[in-house]
């Protein structure tokens, strides 16, 4: 009988920890999107500056290069 009961409680520890450790992959998974999410935002607004600096860059004059 003791044999028994043992048996019920690994099982029933054992399932209790499965049904915790799935919904630990849901919160990741939530926090990895976001963390995606601000990345590609902070990668398009750095690619626009990126292509926008040679404009202004290319426009202003150097004094003493005027033959170059």
């Amino acid at each position: 009988m003791n044999m028994i009961k043992a048996i019920v409680m690994v099982v029933t520890f054992g399932m209790a920890s499965l049904a915790l450790a799935e919904g630990g992959a849901d919160r990741t998974f939530a926090r990895m999107e976001a963390a995606r999410a601000s990345s590609m935002q902070a990668y398009q607004v750095a690619q626009e500056k990126k292509a926008e600096a040679p404009v202004t860059a290319q426009s202003q004059k150097h004094p003493g290069h005027e033959s170059c």
